[in-house]
C-alpha cells in the first residue's frame, strides 16, 4: 500500500503542473503493483484545489473516480486517527504541518505504510515513511 499525497494527486491530473511529468510517469510505470491509499481528507484537499484553480470539471470527474476506487483507497479518518492527529500537530509544533499533513502522519503509523507518493517535503519530514518518486 502506498499512501497518495495531495499535491501528487494533483500533479497526475493536471499536465500544467510543475510535477506532473514525474506524477504521471512514476503512476504509469508502477500502475500494476502500486496499490494507492489516501485519506478523506486529502480527497477534499484535492477537489477543493482543483476547484480553487479554475478546474471544477476535473474535479467533478475526480470526485467520480476517487468516490468509485478507480483512483485510491480512501480511508475514512476515525476518532483514534484524529486524537493522534491532534497530538502531532502539538508534539511538532516546530515543523510547518498542515492539520491534513498531520492526519497522513497518524494513518501511516497506523497502518504501517511504508512509502508515499507525494512532494510535499513534509513528508521526507516525517521520517516514517519513504517518499516517492
Amino acid at each position: 500500500m502506498i499512501f497518495a499525497d495531495t499535491g501528487a494527486l494533483y500533479a497526475v491530473l493536471v499536465k500544467a503542473d510543475e510535477n506532473h511529468a514525474r506524477a504521471h510517469s512514476w503512476i504509469q510505470a508502477h500502475r500494476q503493483e502500486a496499490r494507492l491509499l489516501t485519506t478523506d481528507y486529502v480527497l477534499d484537499e484535492v477537489l477543493t484545489l482543483l476547484r480553487a484553480r479554475g478546474q471544477l470539471a476535473r474535479a467533478r470527474v475526480t470526485a467520480g473516480a476517487l468516490f468509485a476506487g478507480k483512483v485510491a483507497r480512501i480511508h475514512h479518518v476515525s476518532e483514534e486517527d484524529l486524537n493522534t492527529s491532534a497530538e502531532v500537530f502539538d508534539r511538532f509544533g516546530d515543523k510547518e504541518w498542515s492539520f491534513t499533513d498531520c492526519v497522513s502522519y497518524a494513518v501511516i503509523a497506523r497502518l504501517g505504510i511504508k512509502k508515499a507518493f507525494a512532494f510535499d517535503e513534509h513528508f521526507r519530514q516525517f521520517g516514517i515513511v519513504e517518499v516517492v518518486p
